[in-house]
């Protein structure tokens, strides 16, 4: 039995003299003598950095630029072992032998890394298309409870925006910028092989929380329209393959994996508003002044605070008797947010069975995952109100016993006589008198059968049966002691305040693929073929009812909706003298959800690469050790755009308690009412849009694959783009219309370059840096060439009703700023009210307003490395981005003179202290101050561990370790997260700092 002693300064130092001593003893009693030798690769060529180690130890070296090593040896060495990455490791009996002359053997299943692609799979060295592949070694490290935060500044090209610091939350993921302005701009997901509805599931902040991270082996994004053609309707955007783990075909024994982790988090900045001290000075002398109180709240400290979550995951694995490898795992997920009342406790399963049967012929993919979830959503209002409200009030007040003691407005002196008025809430009210909750259960699985053909070996029969299943229950309850809900009831009733809504929701999402494929080699000729059918149906019902405390129901709906999908592939790929490659694909979609004159679309793709490595002219540069010329254009669609199921077909909807039409029953001498129906406007012809994409690449390898990387760049045009149009009265039933007339370019280039600096036998360091500049501009906007339409206003703002900020503009980036100029003084502070008059006429209005950027970055980077030394490991991940720009809407909403006191509702409001810098009296929302530059550098997360290897007889290793999320972000941004989804800073829910001690073992 091993017994570990504790750690103490004088026991590691005497550890440390005792080792020496040993060594030291050992060096002196056995003779040493030196051996050198050369090691070359398959051609003959001398291989750097190659790892010569005496077996059965840690002592070695490596090889010089010109292949050579030279190493001391004592008498008790019998074998020396050589090791490169993309070689086959080399064992060689020493003997009597001085000088070694070895030859490494190229090691194909690490050179060919195979990457997932839809309905198959190819190597990155035969890829035609922008395909690139995440594996689990080379993920985010840290407090990652959702998926894409393994993926977040991996990938050239892709952009992810987490939508705040809340439990679990969503992400925007772009790849190549979006393809649309109404539909969905979201890259199609695909998780072992099951596509999955892009719409989400209610009561879930992220779709994607139905994996674990844990059990994710691989994400491969597909970019370009070669690679993601084969998806047809679906595939504009972009599409992510999630790999999950499976067992080993060679494992014989059971094994044990265990990962665990505790995580703090801490918010590391908040919105800069006037202290209580400050706020008393500037209210000194002002109306409103006599409501003052004699407290000092922080309240934005009051509803966030520190949390602490933790993460188990335990996976077993193996092959029972060599014919059914297999992986289950079970995880538990606490992430507490910083905001009070915010959670998120997650179960996950996950079972993989991959048999082989037949002689190998017959193989099966078989896994079922499962994920039960209970959320609690805070009330993230309390986050804005914790912004204006009155720092001098105290968060209890026991004058106010109807509203649960808490301080709050009213519209009296006297409080027990008054009621609530429209003021700021009271933030820790909004917090604790609010319950928003919800549990969700969803289970993904399908099967893969795979049979090759006895006597016809070149052929494979294959079947993908999947399902996408998830229920889901939620929410809100808040009592009658809630003053923002005191009115809400009938008219001239008594039974009035509170609010209760709950939901119900469930989703069907089956999946059933039959396609066959061949392969065959002849001669230089190399061909590999694929078609099939696809049938994908989806169907949703649910129920929707909202009520006031008393039961009073002012929503009360059930409603059901379905689509289907259904679709002919077909793949083939050709290779000649393994230099020559083409792929062309075709993909015919039909789809429920247009009109049958609209229903099948046709999406070719055709992609060419030439290995120019492989010529004879380039065997002679050996500092090239790989380069591929890649070049495609293909047609994708979009078929999910935003406007339900039955987007052609005539439609009604049903109007809520408060569109009843009365009338007098003479009968009953009572006046009654009746729900009414009004007539939505619609498109018998819409259709999908769809995107041509245009691209060309280069992937390398320099000095034996020790740099890697490729440059590309793309050119992308959607047409038929939708867009609410208006349309002459009476022609429709509505004067706004969704319908196809647009059309949007994007245009963009990527370089990624991955690095082996130092790799030697104890020392590892590697180094990966991606690069993405895109363009993208509107190009059309109506059926007909109108100089007079301003296009389409967007991005609605607080500060107002119906205040917008955006605007989708022909010529321009979509979501621009479209604001006034603003004029400063001779001291750089702005002058309320002044603009330039841009147009000349005299008079400042709507046409003076300007585009003054866009909060779409045009260069965005990650950065990644890893350092290994001995047992130490030590990585960091890095985001950049520039040329966005972000709207200051807490500041713009909260900066003026005239918010301090409101004499209508009697009440007095915090301010931020940006007001210090404009002076406004009033609000000034439409000003370009607030248009602020978006520029930052994200650290997003740093890791330091420590592997103890060969414990317990070499059957246990273990890993210690500690992460920091989010530790900090460089930026001039006034306010406090410069990385805003759609780019308007509205009180988002604050990303946290986390700090994390994990631990792995694996038996």
């Amino acid at each position: 039995m091993i017994k570990l002693l504790p750690l103490t300064k004088e026991s590691f130092v005497g550890a440390l003299i005792v080792m020496f001593s040993f060594f030291l003893s050992t060096s002196v009693i056995a003779q040493q003598r030196t051996i050198k030798g050369t090691v070359v690769d398959e051609t003959g060529s001398p291989l750097p950095g190659v790892a010569v180690v005496i077996q059965g130890t840690t002592q070695g070296t490596t090889t010089d630029f010109d292949g050579k090593f030279a190493i001391d040896l004592n008498e008790t060495a019998k074998f020396l072992e050589f090791s490169y990455i993309g070689y086959q490791k080399k064992v060689a009996e020493i003997g009597t032998t001085t000088n070694f002359d070895i030859a490494l053997d190229v090691d194909a299943e690490q050179l060919e890394e195979v990457l997932v692609i839809g309905y198959g799979s190819t190597t990155k060295k035969d890829a035609t298309g922008s395909v690139e592949a995440v594996t689990a070694d080379s993920f985010n490290k840290g407090a990652i409870n959702s998926p894409q935060g393994l993926l977040q500044g991996k990938v050239a090209g892709v952009q992810i925006t987490t939508g705040g610091g809340a439990p679990g939350s969503g992400s925007t993921i772009r790849i190549r910028s979006g393809s649309s302005l109404s539909a969905s701009n979201d890259p199609l997901i695909v998780i072992d092989g099951v596509p999955v509805d892009s719409d989400g599931v209610s009561g879930m902040r992220n779709p994607l929380n139905a994996i674990n991270p844990a059990d994710i082996e691989s994400m491969t994004v597909l970019k370009d329209a070669s690679a993601t053609a084969i998806y047809g309707s679906r595939a504009s955007n972009g599409v992510i393959i999630i790999t999950t783990k499976k067992g080993a075909t060679n494992e014989s024994s059971i094994n044990v994996n265990y990962n665990g982790s505790v995580s703090i988090n801490t918010l590391n900045d908040q919105v800069d508003v006037l202290s209580a001290d400050q706020y008393r000075q500037m209210m000194s002398g002002r109306p409103g002044e006599h409501l003052l109180g004699d407290a000092n709240t922080n309240w934005q400290s009051e509803v966030m605070n520190t949390s602490v979550s933790t993460d188990h995951n335990v996976g077993v694995s193996g092959n029972v008797k060599g014919w059914l490898p297999y992986r289950a795992s079970v995880g538990y997920t606490l992430d507490n947010g910083t905001l009070d009342g915010s959670s998120m406790d997650r179960t996950t399963m996950n079972l993989n069975l991959s048999p082989s049967l037949l002689d190998d012929h017959l193989k099966i993919n078989a896994s079922v995952k499962g994920m039960f979830v209970n959320n609690k959503f805070g009330n993230t209002g309390a986050i804005g109100s914790a912004v204006s409200y009155d720092p001098t009030q105290p968060v209890y007040d026991d004058r106010f016993p109807q509203y649960g003691g808490y301080h709050t407005w009213t519209n009296t002196s006297d409080p027990a006589s008054g009621r609530s008025v429209n003021a700021p809430s009271n933030p820790m009210a909004m917090v604790h008198q609010n319950s928003n909750t919800s549990n969700v259960n969803r289970s993904i699985g399908n099967a893969q059968f795979d049979y090759k053909v006895h006597g016809f070996e070149d052929l494979t029969f294959k079947v993908n049966a999947g399902y996408d299943y998830s229920s889901s229950k939620g929410g809100v309850y808040e009592g009658l002691e809630t003053s923002w809900n005191e009115n809400n009831g009938p008219a001239g009733s008594d039974e009035k305040g509170g609010y209760v809504s709950d939901y119900t929701q469930t989703k069907r999402n089956e999946l059933l693929d039959v396609y066959a494929q061949y392969n065959k080699e002849i001669g230089k000729h190399k061909f590999d073929v694929m078609g099939g059918y696809s049938w994908q149906h989806f169907y949703e019902d649910g129920t929707s009812v909202e009520s006031n405390a008393y039961g009073y129901k002012t929503k009360d709906q059930t409603w059901a909706t379905e689509y289907y999908l259904v679709s002919f592939f077909g793949r083939a790929n050709y290779t000649f003298n393994e230099k020559y490659m083409a792929t062309v694909t075709v993909r015919q979609d039909g789809t429920s959800r247009f009109s049958p004159n609209n229903r099948w679309g046709t999406f070719p793709s055709l992609a060419l690469a030439w290995k120019i490595k492989e010529e004879p002219w380039m065997q002679g540069v050996t500092a090239v050790s790989d380069l591929k010329l890649r070049a495609g254009v293909g047609v994708t669609g979009q078929q999910n755009i935003g406007a339900g199921n039955y987007p052609y077909m005539p439609t009604y909807t049903v109007g809520d308690a408060n569109s009843k039409y009365g009338f007098y029953n003479p009968t009953t001498g009572q006046w009654e009412y009746i729900n009414t129906t009004r007539p939505e406007g619609y498109d018998e012809n819409i259709k999908w849009e769809e995107t041509i994409t245009y691209n060309a690449g280069f992937d390398y390898g320099l000095f034996n694959d020790r740099v890697t990387g490729s440059l590309e760049g793309y050119y992308r045009v959607t047409n038929d783009l939708l867009n609410v149009i208006p349309v002459p009265g009476g022609s429709n039933l509505t004067n706004m219309l969704l319908t196809n007339v647009g059309s949007m370019e994007n245009k963009g280039v990527e370089f990624s370059v991955n690095t082996k600096i130092i790799q030697k036998q104890d020392m590892h360091w590697d180094f990966g840096v991606n690069m993405t500049w895109n363009d993208s501009k509107i190009t059309k906007l109506t059926l007909v060439d109108d100089p007079n339409y301003e296009g389409v206003k967007v991005g609605g703002i607080a500060g107002g009703t119906g205040e917008t900020i955006q605007i989708h503009r022909e010529g321009y980036t979509p979501y621009s700023f479209l604001v006034y100029e603003q004029i400063y003084d001779d001291n750089g502070k702005p002058i309320e009210g002044a603009y330039v008059d841009r147009n000349g006429d005299g008079v400042i209005d709507e046409k003076d307003k300007y585009i003054a950027g866009d909060p779409m970055a045009n260069f965005y980077l990650g950065f990644s490395t890893r350092f290994m030394y001995k047992n130490w490991e030590f990585s960091m991940s890095a985001r950049a981005q520039f040329g966005a720009q972000v709207y200051n809407n807490v500041d713009s909403n909260n900066s003026a003179y005239d918010q301090l006191y409101v004499s209508a509702n009697n009440n007095t409001n915090n301010v931020t202290t940006d007001i210090y810098n404009t002076g406004f009296q009033t609000r000034q929302l439409h000003s370009d101050y607030y248009i602020q530059d978006a520029n930052f550098l994200r650290i997003d997360n740093i890791m330091v561990g420590y592997n103890f290897n060969n414990l317990f007889g070499g059957k246990t290793s273990a890993r210690v370790f500690g992460t920091v999320n989010n530790p900090c972000v460089f930026s001039n941004y006034k306010g406090v997260d410069p990385e805003i989804q759609g780019g308007i800073d509205n009180n988002m829910y604050p990303r946290p700092t986390t700090y994390m001690l994990g631990f792995n073992v694996n038996f």
